[in-house]
């Protein structure tokens, strides 16, 4: 069953003759609970086509559905109620708030969206995430690897439809990004989740069921 289709989907910008074709003409599927690599040249369009899965960029043509809900023509109110309920984000930089603990951070989320948390569900994602021990540990305290692991447990929390992880290893060691990249296989796997991930390093990217290459604003492989 597929969970995310892009039908040729269109993103530019500038004007004349100066136009960028972020995203020029895209049509991909994705099915649900599988993980997904995608790669490519800076500049190709890998952020921008994370950024309409994740209703944080319209197109200027084409369509977005995602788990039953067509993004075109949301509003931008509409469209933060569906990142809250079918997304998860996982940035490179983290993005933890450091005067919250690590199970603040974690539980922000919900907090936005007024939900009570799944308690078993949580012990159990940072039961497997290594983060049992320093859930009152503030940010600071924690290596990269493990501010990236409450990040993904904070994308985790609110049980979302998708994960999408923009280089999530970008700011890691090796050793630390093929953890982190592992863990991130793992809990889709284990919460059957769908996970799609902008990643530089072709390595991490064969740990994906499926890798899709961009160029130029278009899907080459």
């Amino acid at each position: 069953m597929d969970i995310i289709t892009l039908h040729h989907v269109k993103k530019y910008y500038g004007r004349k003759e100066n136009v960028v074709k972020a995203l020029d003409g895209i049509d991909l599927t994705i099915e649900q609970g599988t993980f997904t690599a995608i790669v490519g040249a800076s500049g190709s369009g890998k952020t921008t086509l994370l950024n309409m899965m994740g209703g944080l960029d319209v197109p200027d043509d084409g369509e977005i559905m995602v788990d039953g809900v067509k993004l075109s023509g949301l509003k931008e109110e509409q469209l933060a109620v569906f990142r809250r309920k079918k997304v998860g984000f996982i940035f490179q930089n983290y993005n933890l708030i450091p005067t919250l603990t690590v199970e603040e951070n974690i539980l922000f989320p919900l907090e936005l969206d007024g939900s009570a948390p799944d308690q078993g569900y949580l012990e159990e994602i940072t039961q497997l995430l290594g983060l049992k021990d320093k859930l009152d540990a503030f940010p600071e305290m924690l290596s990269g690897g493990g501010q990236q692991r409450v990040a993904i447990a904070r994308a985790l929390a609110v049980k979302p439809a998708i994960l999408l992880a923009d280089e999530p290893t970008g700011n890691l060691d090796s050793q630390n990004g093929q953890n982190v990249a592992g863990l991130l296989k793992m809990t889709t796997e284990l919460f059957h989740r769908t996970l799609v991930m902008i990643t530089h390093n072709m390595e991490l990217a064969q740990l994906a069921d499926r890798v899709v290459r961009l160029q130029d604003g278009r899907i080459v492989s």
